[in-house]
């Protein structure tokens, strides 16, 4: 596949961006819950016309708080995956080793990064939010898959990463300052591990059969639902959150119409913005034609 990735240039990458997560967060660096942490375009409340315009922000910084959390949750099964990967390596002694390494230790940072933003996000927001979980369990349903299908799960989320970051964070100028600095540094080490995670694959794939390819891509769409299931409870979780917040119970018909709003909202954020990227589907069309044609048929329903 030609895409000109080489783990030396993103060890040399990483190493130009690398930050440390206590000049990121605490101290004087506190979040604004006078402004919004989303974008529009992943958290989608403004369709939700019987909020007023707090309740909208109110429900923003719910999603922004789901939003981090679901990063970190998912990188409790990346560091693992990205370990394992390395651990036969170890004797090579080249860039490889040192980029996964790397690659590695970043995942763990932003596991701390992100787990550190939830105590301040609680702290200040002042409510309970509840979020699925536990991320070890959803770790250990995750890494049961076939090695590739986890390769492609990771390679969806690096990628969805860099396109929120460039197509919406990056944009949207009154977002918190402090929410949107988490996600630029984030994004600016997610950048290499896109990368190198495709590089991964391409070696993965030298050994997998047709067959095993297959499997595969079968347990991709797999996690994908399992995935999904997760992100219809968080819904539930952030209206329960959101009617704490805010004082008042929606009527029925305002909770259907949260519902399928935020429904689908979560699935374009974490599902239908992977599985339409550009990159993700022509590491999908290297491994398999066909395959690539049935995730271009699958994804509308998570866009």
């Amino acid at each position: 596949m030609e895409h000109g990735y080489s783990y030396e240039q993103a060890l040399a990458a990483s190493e130009r961006v690398n930050w440390r997560v206590e000049d990121l967060i605490g101290g004087d660096r506190k979040l604004d819950f006078g402004k919004r942490f989303l974008p529009e375009s992943l958290a989608r409340v403004e369709p939700l016309d019987f909020l007023s315009l707090g309740e909208k922000r109110l429900l923003n910084q719910i999603r922004g708080h789901g939003y981090l959390y679901m990063f970190g949750t998912v990188e409790e099964f990346i560091l693992p995956f990205v370990l394992d990967h390395a651990r036969p390596r170890l004797s090579e002694n080249d860039h490889r080793v040192r980029a996964l390494l790397r690659f590695a230790e970043e995942e763990a940072k932003h596991i701390q990064l992100f787990r550190e933003f939830r105590r301040e996000f609680l702290a200040g927001f002042g409510h309970e939010c509840e979020v699925i979980g536990p991320p070890q369990a959803i770790a250990e349903k995750v890494m049961s898959h076939h090695v590739m299908a986890v390769a492609l799960t990771i390679l969806h989320i690096e990628w969805m990463t860099q396109r929120h970051y460039v197509e919406s964070f990056r944009e949207e100028g009154d977002l918190d300052p402090q929410f949107r600095s988490l996600l630029k540094h984030h994004w600016l080490e997610e950048a290499q591990h896109a990368k190198l995670d495709t590089l991964m694959i391409e070696a993965l794939a030298e050994s997998c059969t047709g067959e095993e390819i297959d499997q595969a891509f079968g347990g991709y769409l797999q996690i994908g639902m399992f995935l999904d299931g997760g992100l219809g409870q968080q819904v539930a979780f952030d209206l329960a959150a959101f009617e704490r917040a805010a004082g008042r119970t929606l009527s029925a018909a305002e909770r259907a119409r949260f519902t399928e709003v935020q429904r689908q909202a979560q699935r374009w954020t974490f599902l239908g913005s992977g599985m339409t990227h550009r990159n993700v589907l022509a590491t999908v069309e290297y491994l398999h034609a066909e395959a690539r044609a049935k995730l271009e048929e699958i994804a509308p329903a998570f866009c």
